[in-house]
């Protein structure tokens, strides 16, 4: 679904952040992303969902090589790519509903299509509840969770989450965690950017580990 061949990021002049990256992310795989903070784990995310161009190498998304994308192409191939932000990214003017719902409406989808969706993702992050509230008012944890829910709403094939349980505790840690292996076994591929050691430990998972400016993988 997604190939580095050889990648490589700089910014500017500056030394490399990544380099000689070579992985590729299977279809229904399950990986965890680590490595100490400032590796380049942000970077690497953001190559896979095509918002920044490698400096050397090349990468294939869904059997396109990225260099070939024209602008007109890149929404199609951002739609397969669920992307939760460390910052959650959510309008504090919007409901949740209407935060979870944005990608469709601004794609000019009749609110019928969707309504039922919605509802019925915000009830699986456990929102239920919360669907007119807005962003401002809820605790980090419920904010995190509908922006997983806001990344799953065109039900992409591949769902990157970058520090996503970064602010929370150990218990709605867990709780976020079997939300992605759920989530997984749907077949969904899903990439989770981390340097939880304790979230790591809990289960058995490919892991993708940032060292010395390239990737190595663990299966």
């Amino acid at each position: 679904m997604i190939r580095f061949d050889k990648v490589a990021v700089r910014y500017g002049g500056g030394e490399p952040v990544l380099e000689d990256v070579d992985l590729s992310i299977a279809p229904g795989s399950f990986q965890f992303l680590t490595g100490p903070s400032g590796a380049g784990k942000t970077s690497l995310l953001r190559l896979m969902f095509l918002s920044l161009p490698p400096t050397h190498g090349s990468i294939t998304v869904f059997g396109q090589d990225s260099a070939a994308l024209t602008r007109d192409d890149l929404p199609g191939i951002r739609r397969r790519i669920g992307i939760v932000f460390q910052d959650f990214r959510l309008l504090d003017h919007l409901t949740l509903y209407e935060n979870v719902a944005l990608p469709l409406r601004v794609r000019g989808k009749d609110e019928s299509s969707y309504a039922r969706d919605v509802v019925d993702l915000l009830k699986w992050v456990g929102l239920a509840e919360r669907l007119h509230a807005h962003p401002p008012v809820l605790s980090g944890g419920e904010q995190q969770r509908a922006a997983i829910a806001r990344a799953l709403i065109d039900q992409p094939d591949v769902l990157l989450a970058d520090e996503p349980t970064g602010n929370l505790d150990p218990i709605l840690a867990q709780r976020l965690l079997r939300l992605f292996v759920e989530l997984n076994r749907s077949g969904t591929s899903v990439v989770i950017a981390t340097h939880d050691l304790a979230l790591m430990d809990q289960m058995q998972a490919r892991r993708l580990v940032l060292q010395d400016k390239t990737v190595r993988v663990y299966d």
